[in-house]
């Protein structure tokens, strides 16, 4: 992974130094609560509904064992003994006292970590594939181009103060991980019809308020021109996106008012205007990044046919590995999902102690290394098949092996109303409610892949709009209700969901998803998914059982579509 130089180093050091004078000026009433905000905003804290919120970045979900470590000691000296992963892969504290902030900062800059750029109008953490330069379906790495993206953008003086926040997302994969056409910039790393690899650039995607999926304006980009292409674009943004209305100042509103035809040649004529760039990458300046990344001393295996006796056996050993992990590009080896997703657990949440025992498992069963998912899990990404089961064993003992990943408890889920200021409703209780209702996880295995997504508001951080079943917390006169939307989708697929129909009351939604999938089982074919039944018959079918059931009348057949 990338080690900080001398340079890095010297700009989070600094930037401690700043916030805590800032702070202290602030506690001492020389500055005031005006002043204050752009300050701690740049430094990543929020005011939250109880205390500060700290969101610290973890560049593309990339973590050593001892950057974990540290997270956990925050956890335990700071907070109240847990973070909060995030589906950009940033890692949140919810207690934090304000004047203990640049303490927290420090102990952060001496593991290379850092919170600049997690909040405010700025180029926001960059996310990726968390199985980026492990995946069989890879066609490159995309890593080392987050990483550039990374070094250019923190601090950059021309897009600090964007219209708007600004998100980016990379995947080098031929199946997208990472949620790329929901992003600001998507980056598909694709090969054109000569054999070169460049990038496929996908702009104005976004969800919130008014929700778009990412329109093309580069069918292939040289990869040497990564830098001066995204910079033609945030210059086009920065002059044209609105400021008058936060609500419509995302460059997804831009987009879609000038049309992706104008606003791509609006961009080409940017980028034209200044070449040559001095932004223009070499091969040298993409090897000296690229060697940060260079794979680690995998042992040479026989391959997976075998993993463990009692993988025959053992029917919840079995089920872990067909759902917890993946496939790996060298043989021998898996990717293993560490979920964070235990029936009793705050969907992305992650105590201290269970923070150190990944980081002591990254360790003795990998390389060191522990990856964040979009997915709020995180992920061990070089373990040896052979090792499988005795890690299985260690991660059930910390509540770390529940066997649902991709099933409807993987669930992504913001911290709503219990935490957030912005929030509508509460979250976290819907989860601990479906989490009750379906906790059979003969069942889950059973239905197959559902991806669940919930927000508490519609600044849609739970990614609500592309989940096969999205679930969106809004408030009716000082009361909790729960509008649902179905097939979505964030994958090769990119959908927005539809809305099924009224908010549902808080005491119900678990059983409208009962309801729904009840439709599911009835009328799938085969091994079809959720998402794929919908399409297949419509929103009629789903609309119609779970209203009437809400109601208790008697439901009235409905012949599939098709």
């Amino acid at each position: 992974m990338y080690t900080y130089d001398q340079y890095d180093q010297g700009i989070v050091d600094e930037r401690v130094r700043q916030f805590r004078d800032q702070t202290e000026r602030f506690l001492r009433g020389d500055l005031s609560e005006d002043e204050y905000r752009p300050l701690r905003l740049m430094n990543g804290v929020y005011l939250q509904i109880h205390a500060p919120m700290l969101r610290v970045a973890i560049p593309y979900g990339l973590l050593s064992a001892a950057q974990l470590r540290m997270l956990a000691a925050i956890a335990r000296k700071y907070d109240k003994g847990y973070g909060h992963f995030s589906t950009r892969q940033n890692i949140q504290f919810n207690w934090p006292r304000l004047e203990q902030v640049p303490d927290i900062l420090a102990d952060l800059a001496s593991v290379q970590m850092h919170a600049i750029q997690t909040s405010g109008n700025c180029i926001r953490n960059t996310t990726c594939d968390h199985l980026a330069g492990i995946a069989p379906d890879e066609i490159e790495d995309p890593r080392p181009y987050c990483e550039i993206i990374r070094q250019w953008s923190t601090l950059h003086p021309e897009f600090s103060y964007l219209p708007r926040k600004f998100k980016i997302a990379f995947t080098g994969a031929t199946n997208d991980r990472a949620a790329v056409a929901v992003h600001d910039i998507g980056f598909y790393l694709v090969r054109n019809d000569a054999g070169d690899i460049g990038f496929k650039v996908l702009v104005g995607g976004g969800q919130g308020r008014t929700p778009h999926i990412g329109v093309i304006i580069r069918e292939f980009l040289p990869k040497v021109e990564l830098l001066s292409y995204t910079d033609a674009i945030l210059r086009v943004y920065n002059r044209c996106g609105r400021r008058d209305n936060k609500y419509k100042s995302r460059i997804k509103i831009l987009v879609n008012a000038l049309g992706a035809e104008q606003f791509t040649a609006m961009v080409e004529d940017e980028w034209r205007a200044n070449q040559p760039s001095e932004l223009t990458l070499t091969a040298a300046d993409i090897d000296a990044v690229r060697a940060h990344f260079a794979p680690p001393a995998y042992r040479q295996e026989d391959g997976d046919a075998h993993v463990h006796p009692w993988y025959e056996t053992n029917k919840a050993f079995r089920n872990w590995v067909d759902r917890n992990t993946s496939l790996h590009r060298m043989s021998g080896y898996r990717a293993v999902y560490v979920s964070l997703k235990a029936p009793d657990q705050a969907p992305g949440d992650a105590t201290a102690e269970q923070m150190d025992a990944v980081a002591d498992l990254a360790e003795q069963f990998g390389f060191g290394e522990i990856r964040v998912t979009h997915d709020q899990n995180l992920l061990l990404p070089d373990v040896r098949v052979a090792d499988l089961y005795d890690l299985w064993q260690r991660l059930a003992t910390y509540r770390l092996a529940t066997a649902n990943i991709g099933l409807l408890t993987d669930l992504i889920c913001c911290p709503g109303l219990d935490f957030c200021s912005l929030a509508n409703a509460g979250s976290i209780p819907i989860a601990a409610q479906i989490n009750a209702r379906f906790d059979d996880l003969d069942y889950l295995h059973d239905i197959g892949e559902i991806k669940l997504k919930m927000s508490g508001c519609m600044n849609a951080c739970g990614h609500h709009h592309v989940g096969h079943i999205g679930i969106l917390g809004v408030d009716k006169k000082g009361k909790e209700f729960y509008q649902l939307t179905l097939g979505g989708s964030a994958e090769n697929d990119t959908a927005l969901g539809q809305r099924l129909g009224p908010a549902i009351d808080k005491h119900g939604v678990a059983d409208a998803i009962g309801d729904l999938l009840d439709v599911y089982v009835e009328r799938r074919i085969e091994a079809e998914r959720f998402v794929d039944t919908f399409r297949r018959i419509g929103l009629a079918p789903f609309k119609e059982r779970v209203y009437r059931a809400q109601t208790n009348e008697p439901p009235v057949a409905v012949h599939a579509a098709g």
